[in-house]
């Protein structure tokens, strides 16, 4: 049995999963026929009983029938892996298959529409339905119906735009049959202009679906962040991760069913560099694991907050601080001696920290006299907040 689509490795995307596009391309497979089989009843039974809703309701399944066919297109390349021109992966194209879905479904309903209220305007051309349209259009309600629930548990199972779409496809199609139902009923009761005026509500519905389609499809083209709830719950799985003391800058976008998040944390200055890249794992490993549909996670390590405290950007590098502290312990024997020098940029300031061996220093004594005499020729340049000695 094939794995499923959802239990991919942690930072996988779901959208480049083979098993993910294979079962998309079955589910699609199975709404394709019944969609055949629907539109074919409609369109017949259509003329034969004379229903110009039950005809429209069967150019909107054809129109569904095409959808399948380019949805499984775009499935297809949608699948595969990223690549050195496309580092992200493809899982945009079903984002924009999603606008074309939406914009067939709008040209469908201009047609529907503009045919409809022509009839209205000469009841001549309006048709006068037979039971047996009547009969076709319960039939596709109930098939249709069930292609939504079946399609629908599907898209949010493998979070595929794609298949929401077609889902609705299916939703509206069902509706749209309701329509006729009552539009057909109406004209059989006696009211003849009812048939049309459902056509042109079915028209109205396939023009809102098309629209619904198109804007959801354009807020992830234009990189808008997620959901509030699921925004919240990614700061939850962040502010759980031991050693963040605060977050900002979080950025979230969708790329296909996959989303991508960017953030910054603060940890404590002090800490290694080592630890600083553990915290980042951490945090990215707990919140792919716990939000779903998060896919990367790009974090920034900051010292402090960033947003609140002075630049560092226009401090002297290592090399520049360096130079200026040996230029100033040139004549100290003790500066021969420091076995290492860490530099912490924080504040707008560079705060400045000496190891130097106490064995090498004779006495206590000698050891604090030299760590002052280091701490104040070093301080008085204006990017150096303080020297701290620390002795081993």
């Amino acid at each position: 049995m094939n794995q499923p689509a959802e239990e991919a490795p942690l930072g996988t995307s779901l959208a480049a999963s083979p098993q993910r596009y294979a079962e998309i391309r079955r589910i699609t497979l199975h709404g394709a026929a019944v969609n055949a089989v629907i539109a074919t009843l409609k369109l017949t039974f259509g003329f034969i009983g004379q229903s110009q809703a039950l005809i429209a309701d069967g150019v909107h399944s054809l129109s569904d029938l095409s959808n399948d066919f380019l949805l499984i297109f775009a499935a297809k390349h949608a699948s595969r892996a990223a690549d050195a021109d496309h580092p992200y992966g493809h899982g945009r194209i079903e984002t924009v298959f999603s606008v074309a879905q939406g914009l067939m479904l709008g040209a469908v309903a201009i047609g529907i529409g503009i045919d409809a209220i022509r009839r209205l305007f000469k009841p001549e051309l309006l048709m006068h339905p037979e039971l047996s349209a009547l009969l076709i259009a319960l039939l596709a309600l109930v098939c249709k119906e069930t292609l939504y629930h079946y399609t629908m548990r599907a898209a949010k199972r493998l979070r595929s735009s794609m298949l929401r779409g077609n889902a609705w496809d299916h939703r509206s199609d069902a509706i749209s049959s309701l329509l006729v139902v009552v539009g057909v009923g109406g004209s059989l009761a006696g009211l003849t202009y009812l048939d049309a005026v459902a056509a042109v509500a079915v028209a109205l519905m396939v023009a809102k679906i098309g629209w619904n389609l198109i804007a959801h499809a354009v807020r992830d083209l234009i990189d808008t962040g997620l959901e509030e709830e699921r925004v919240a719950a990614i700061r939850r799985a962040i502010s759980s991760v031991n050693g963040v003391r605060k977050l900002h800058s979080l950025r979230t976008r969708r790329m296909g069913p996959d989303a991508l998040v960017d953030v910054h944390i603060q940890v404590d200055p002090a800490i290694s560099v080592s630890e600083g890249h553990y915290i980042s794992d951490s945090v990215r490993s707990r919140v792919m694991r716990e939000v779903e549909e998060v896919q990367d996670v790009l974090v920034h390590i900051d010292p402090e907050d960033d947003e609140r405290t002075r630049p560092s950007s226009g401090l002297p590098s290592r090399e520049e601080v360096m130079a200026i502290l040996y230029r100033h312990w040139e004549n100290l024997e003790e500066a021969q001696a420091i076995e290492n020098v860490t530099l912490h940029y924080l504040d707008g300031k560079i705060h400045v920290e000496v190891l130097l061996p106490l064995a090498k220093m004779g006495d206590l004594a000698k050891a604090q006299e030299a760590a002052e005499k280091l701490s104040r020729l070093a301080q008085e340049e204006d990017s150096i907040a303080d020297v701290r000695i620390r002795f081993h």
